[in-house]
């Protein structure tokens, strides 16, 4: 029987490109060093095969696009290779990763096969992926256990192929495929070839017994009769009633508190002190409360109208092989967005050789019609700070803005420097950012004091209270975070701002703003769980006049003049931004020689 192996990809289809930049309809370099032709069948009984050639890295989908047809995405299932029923693969699959002269032949479903927007990274070479086979038949524990989203659908073939980036784990592959169900959990990959050899679903894709073999994904035995430990319950997320139900299906529940007091001694104090009486009932009236402030202010269309003009200057940040995120215009060609974006590709203040870094602006509709700009970001950073302060200042290379789909050049968008404000005081705000690097979102949000962040923490935690193990569980992950630090006493409890949004994947970088359109905060990060599903109890923003204070701080130690004046005149008219200048630097910003003698210079100049 013929199979078709993505691991098989010649190094002349695949590696000569050490670094493949983000996808353009009319990117020339991306035309001058890639190319392979695929054939594609609109349908099993169809003899007819038609010619496909890619000349840019692109997902599978986009390549079948080429051909004008439509359907829906969500619905499409592709076969890859001559075998019959032998392995599909998802819609965004990469181009790089398919042989050349691969057959694709296409089916439908009525349910749908896979998540939408499962891919948003750019596309890369294929020795930056590694590809395996996972089978339509789970291995152990998996006979009462759904494993896809249309089971159906997948049990017509053989093999799913699944692929990942180098550095992120057999997991994170599988949730991104988009094809299994949601609550999967964790799992080990039984190898074919040798099945008492597993692959924990926490290890790295780049290990070489992975790429190119095949495996039957294996789950977790569950246990009945005993709560079991903490690292168990991590792993098949199952609640504390499951774990204590008798034969005759009755839960005795004082056994079970019983149980949980010696088994986690401080889990009391813990919710007490973070759940005191009734302040769990008070949290959820205050949360009630300020959502209907919300509400009213941003339901007023000149409001919103003018935090969508500001919007603008919100893009989304690609660091090609690495992350997504995004930031916005500082002034004029610099922006602002989180320093951890750049995790594992910097050397000091400087970009690490052939790390590429894109900024998109006006992304706002999906697929297949964008009409989204795009500048490259140049190696150096104005400022880079990865410590409490996670920050980094970038400059633009304004001249290499790429034209998409007729787009002329165009300048980059006004900054929000001027726009910076103190964190509000009424709890109304909003962000405007890129969750999961899909389009431009906003979230209109309610700010959470600090004297109330432990009561809104146990409030979501409470969600589980039929769970305590979980409970426990989630309190140990959100506390190896940090979270400590932000609650009252906490050593940032005074410089950041929390509150709850969905923003927190992909969203790292986007501006926060008040009901006045004053943008007060970096949003940075949330305190995320991922059972018995993902989650986060709380997130933050960095203060901007805070950040904007260490920004200062550094160009004058670095005697960025220049910059400085420039800072100076756009901080002019705004009084806490000139407060928080003059008490750095000083007044005014005095260059190294006199504007008299500068001046007779220039007057020369001209003569």
């Amino acid at each position: 029987m013929e199979r078709s192996s993505p691991g098989g990809a010649t190094g002349s289809q695949t590696g000569a490109r050490s670094k493949v930049r983000i996808k353009q309809e009319n990117d020339g370099d991306s035309n001058a060093t890639h190319s392979h032709t695929v054939y594609v069948r609109f349908s099993a009984r169809d003899k007819n095969k038609f010619t496909r050639t890619c000349t840019q890295p692109r997902t599978v989908l986009e390549l079948l696009k080429l051909s004008g047809r439509t359907w829906s995405d969500e619905n499409i299932v592709i076969q890859m290779g001559r075998a019959d029923k032998e392995c599909i693969i998802a819609t965004h699959f990469p181009c790089t990763c398919i042989n050349e002269g691969e057959l694709l032949t296409l089916s439908y479903e009525k349910l749908k096969v896979e998540a939408r927007g499962q891919n948003e990274q750019p596309i890369l070479s294929r020795d930056r992926y590694s590809v395996f086979y996972i089978e339509k038949e789970g291995g152990i524990n998996t006979t009462t256990k759904k494993l896809f989203k249309n089971n159906a659908a997948i049990k017509k073939f053989k093999f799913v192929v699944v692929y990942g980036e180098k550095g992120m784990t057999v997991k994170e592959a599988v949730e991104r495929d988009g094809r299994f169900i949601d609550d999967l959990g964790d799992f080990t990959l039984s190898h074919n070839e040798n099945p008492d050899c597993h692959t924990d679903c926490t290890e790295p894709v780049d290990s070489d017994t992975l790429d190119g073999k095949k495996f039957k994904l294996c789950l977790e035995r569950e246990k009945g009769n005993t709560i079991p430990p903490p690292a168990v319950v991590h792993q098949i997320g199952i609640s504390v009633t499951t774990a204590m139900k008798k034969p005759d299906g009755t839960v005795d529940v004082e056994e079970i508190y019983e149980k949980l007091r010696k088994q986690f001694p401080d889990l009391k104090e813990w919710m007490e002190s973070r759940f005191p009486g009734d302040s769990y009932q008070k949290a959820l009236n205050l949360k009630s409360k300020d959502f209907g402030k919300i509400q009213q202010s941003f339901s007023e269309v000149h409001r919103v109208r003018d935090i969508l003009e500001l919007g603008k200057s919100v893009c989304k940040v690609i660091v090609e092989g690495y992350s997504v995120g995004t930031g916005f215009v500082l002034f004029d060609k610099y922006i602002l967005t989180n320093a951890h974006l750049f995790k594992g590709c910097t050397e000091g203040q400087t970009l690490k050789q052939g790390v590429n870094v894109s900024v998109l602006f006006n992304y706002e509709k999906p697929e297949p019609f964008p009409k989204y700009h795009v500048f490259q970001v140049a190696g150096s950073f104005i400022c880079f700070v990865e410590d409490e302060l996670d920050y980094a200042a970038l400059e633009l290379n304004p001249e290499e803005i790429t034209e998409y789909k007729g787009i002329k050049k165009t300048k980059v968008p006004p900054g929000l420097l001027n726009k910076f404000g103190p964190i509000p005081q009424n709890g109304e705000a909003c962000i405007i950012g890129h969750p999961g690097g899909q389009v431009k979102q906003m979230d209109p949000i309610c700010i959470i004091e600090k004297e109330n962040r432990g009561q809104a923490v146990a409030g979501h935690v409470e969600s589980y209270r039929d769970t305590l193990v979980t409970i426990q569980l989630v309190h140990h992950l959100i506390k190896n975070q940090g979270i400590d630090q932000i609650m009252m006493g906490g050593k940032r409890a005074e410089n950041v701002s929390t509150y709850n949004t969905y923003m927190y994947h992909g969203s790292s970088g986007s501006p926060v703003f008040d009901a006045h359109g004053r943008v007060f905060g970096l949003h940075t990060r949330g305190y995320v769980y991922d059972f018995p599903k993902k989650g986060s109890v709380i997130e933050l923003a960095q203060t901007l006049l805070t950040i904007f204070e260490h920004f200062v701080k550094v160009l004058k130690k670095d005697n960025q003049l220049d910059l400085l004046k420039r800072v100076e005149k756009e901080a002019k008219g705004n009084s806490d931004l000139e407060k928080i200048f003059e008490s750095v630097v000083g007044k005014k910003v005095e260059p190294d020689v006199p504007e008299e003698i500068l001046g007779s210079i220039e007057s020369m100049k001209i003569g």
